[in-house]
């Protein structure tokens, strides 16, 4: 009897490791998604919002306000040339842009991954090259792993720092050992871009270089000039034109990026028929420079692409690492000063929304939303302290009169202002215990930032605060914002519907200090930052959207930010030589889907 127990606790013992590992892994599949199952079946043709039948030829001109002298993207050094991650680079998989967050077979056909998420293991296309026709091998994928952890922007070294082990398992196999802690890291992996080791043996990867590198993507770095264009010519010996992730995208034979001092010579140069697409941004310019446009047999087309993302965070951002912008109670003061509703009749037509938190208009935001039970747990667990309005949904930001001189908003202001030690001195607000006045720089690159920076600089005069407005060039803006060397700027932060680790490259405590980042606010909160990773934790939608939504709530409590505006959707220009799917993606108008039609 004995003996028959023993071999029956054996026995169970056996079904039950092979019951968990049956549901900790899989056989290699097609695709994976953050939350749940990838949409597209395994025998998908082509992307949902691509043409396999498009067109194929022609040239794609774009512009760019600015200026380039390297043509690597992957460092902090140098300011890289556009779109060469989009071009020229591959990752292991793609992703499908109609989804929150799903990737498919690329540079790797297949993946497993484990439902604990402990691991994941890259199968490598054979026929995968890079435009030099050399094989990517497992060996290549573990040079770009080292090389981007070691050597990269800060993003890709706070991420692959996370991984426990790389095991190559052959040529064309490989795995990469994770803790679990971090669900969104293995999809992260999926989207690394793959350098050539070859290529990199015999060149710096830590410096700034205008010798084209070789890489996998669908075209190659062609014509070079520093600082003034690029192009990027179709590869035509590319292994992956059919592949069902490339089926009807990159039809045209060359895409070149000519680049402008400013936005008014790029937008002649549009008007001109130099350039074939445009996104606006300028309402002025969207009412009133479009109208009776044409060029030989191409006429204009003006139209609002829309798109599912969360709208873009444009604002002012109040440097807090600056002793002038640490106390929140001023921050939240300067705020309530700026007249968002005479701006937006005054200045743009009436075409904006105020900006309400950091994932406008979309499912994660916490405007208007009170907080459920797990939203609420969430913040507990966090050690958040918030005030009621953040958390019964009831804040707003403020409204005005829209003449441009509302005294009760103004005289508001003043209160706080007074209740965080301010007072008046000679009609200059002044701080009680040091004596100094209320002074701050903004910096700006375009006359379009200026525009909006004079406006706030009249309100704030106002008060007695005075704001001093300094507009430099692209590369030395980038420079400063880099090394957060300003006390206000303004910036645009865009979010996707599948946020994640990139939550903390953009709020992360670390960022206070660590140039490169994109924490240009200096916010170090560790509430924020256990909600970041209860967020990259998130096992299910619903726990995704919950973490965000705190997010955004404690983000807005701490005032870091003057709220702008957005715009309801693209506003795009082109030339009816350029044609896209009718179908779009859940990202709006996506360039790689485009194709030239002879007028």
């Amino acid at each position: 009897m004995k003996n028959a127990a023993r071999i029956i606790a054996t026995i169970a013992v056996l079904i039950a490791a092979s019951f968990t590992a049956t549901t900790l892994r899989a056989e290699p599949v097609h695709g994976i998604a953050m939350h749940g199952k990838p949409a597209l079946p395994a025998n998908f043709s082509h992307l949902p919002y691509a043409d396999p039948d498009a067109p194929k030829g022609g040239i794609f001109r774009k512009s760019v306000v600015g200026s380039f002298d390297s043509l690597n993207p992957f460092i902090i050094k140098g300011r890289a040339a556009v779109d060469l991650r989009t071009y020229v680079f591959e990752s292991l998989l793609a992703r499908n842009r109609s989804e929150p967050f799903s990737l498919y077979g690329l540079i790797a056909e297949k993946v497993d991954m484990p439902d604990d998420r402990t691991s994941i293991t890259f199968f490598l296309n054979k026929k995968a090259r890079f435009s030099d026709n050399t094989p990517i091998l497992a060996d290549d994928i573990v040079f770009s792993f080292e090389t981007l952890r070691e050597k990269g922007r800060p993003n890709h070294r706070s991420y692959y720092s996370k991984v426990k082990k790389v095991e190559v398992i052959d040529d064309h196999t490989i795995k990469f050992h994770l803790d679990g802690a971090d669900r969104e890291l293995p999809l992260i992996l999926g989207l690394m871009p793959v350098l050539s080791k070859k290529f990199f043996s015999k060149n710096d990867f830590d410096k700034t270089t205008l010798k084209p590198i070789i890489a996998s993507g669908p075209y190659i770095i062609g014509k070079v000039k520093p600082g003034e264009s690029i192009s990027y010519k179709k590869n035509p010996d590319y292994w992956g034109k059919d592949l069902p992730v490339n089926k009807g995208l990159w039809n045209f034979d060359e895409v070149r990026f000519e680049y402008f001092r400013d936005n008014q010579s790029s937008l002649e140069a549009f008007k001109k028929n130099l350039i074939d697409i445009r996104f606006e941004s300028s309402p002025s310019i969207w009412t009133t420079a479009y109208n009776n446009l044409s060029s030989g047999k191409s006429e204009l087309v003006r139209e609002i692409v829309p798109h599912k993302l969360p709208k873009p965070t444009f604002a002012l951002v109040f440097n807090t690492r600056r002793e002038v912008f640490a106390d929140r109670r001023v921050r939240k003061a300067l705020i309530e000063v700026f007249d968002f509703e005479w701006a937006n009749a005054n200045l743009y037509h009436g075409l904006f929304n105020r900006t309400q938190g950091y994932y406008s208009r979309s499912e994660l935001s916490a405007y208007g939303r009170p907080a459920g039970k797990l939203e609420k747990q969430m913040l507990a667990d966090a050690g958040a302290s918030l005030e009621p309005q953040f958390i019964n949904g009831s804040f707003k930001n403020p409204v005005s009169d829209a003449t441009g001189r509302d005294r009760k908003q103004l005289r508001k202001a003043v209160m706080q202002l007074k209740a965080a030690g301010w007072k008046f001195k000679n009609r200059v607000l002044t701080n009680v215990k040091t004596g100094k006045p209320l002074v701050f720089e903004i910096i700006v690159q375009t006359r379009n930032q200026e525009k909006i920076a004079l406006h706030y600089q009249r309100s704030l005069r106002q008060i007695g605060v005075k704001m001093s407005i300094r507009q430099i060039d692209s590369a030395q803006f980038q420079k400063r914002r880099q090394t957060y060397d300003y006390d206000m700027i303004p910036n645009t932060w865009y979010n996707s519907l599948s946020p994640g680790n990139e939550q903390n490259f953009y709020w992360g405590s670390n960022g206070r200090t660590q140039e490169g980042t994109r924490n240009y606010m200096g916010v170090a909160d560790p509430a924020i930052d256990k909600m970041i990773t209860t967020l990259v934790a998130a096992k299910t939608r619903e726990q995704l959207v919950a973490a965000a939504r705190n997010i955004d709530r404690l983000l807005t409590s701490g005032y870091y930010v003057v709220p702008l505006y957005n715009a309801s959707g693209q506003w795009m220009a082109r030339w009816s030589h350029i044609k896209y799917p009718k179908t779009i993606s859940s990202f709006g108008f996506q360039p790689q889907t485009a194709w030239y039609e002879k007028p």
